[in-house]
């Protein structure tokens, strides 16, 4: 099995959660994000409550269809980078995995060959 101790300082938010919903696990930077909110005491809740109108009912329909979902977000003057995508194991729906990663308001844009 992997080691995924890399993930616990990664510099962007990880939250997992498992196929009904349930946050399972949270890097230190998604703990710290979601304080106000109750930082690692949300884990065991559900995540479609962590989330307001209308991404509750975007994030459900995700899940139902087991899709990926990009998109960028700005708030207090920070842009990020928001990617939910399903997570699987041995080819198993087990649930969805949200990355939230600052990225720059001005980014360079690379079309590269092959």
């Amino acid at each position: 099995m992997a080691n995924n101790d890399w993930v616990a300082e990664f510099g962007g938010a990880v939250v997992v959660a498992d196929a009904r919903g349930a946050i399972v696990e949270m890097n230190e930077r998604a703990a710290k994000n979601l304080e106000k909110d109750g930082g690692r005491a949300l884990l065991g809740s559900d995540v479609l409550k962590c989330h307001p109108e209308p991404s509750r009912t975007k994030l459900k329909t995700i899940m139902a269809g087991r899709k990926t979902n990009v998109y960028t977000i700005e708030k207090r003057g920070v842009k990020k980078l928001i990617y939910q995508a399903p997570w699987t194991s041995r080819g198993r729906y087990r649930g969805i995995v949200e990355l939230s990663l600052e990225i720059p308001f001005d980014m360079p844009h690379f079309v590269r060959k092959g």
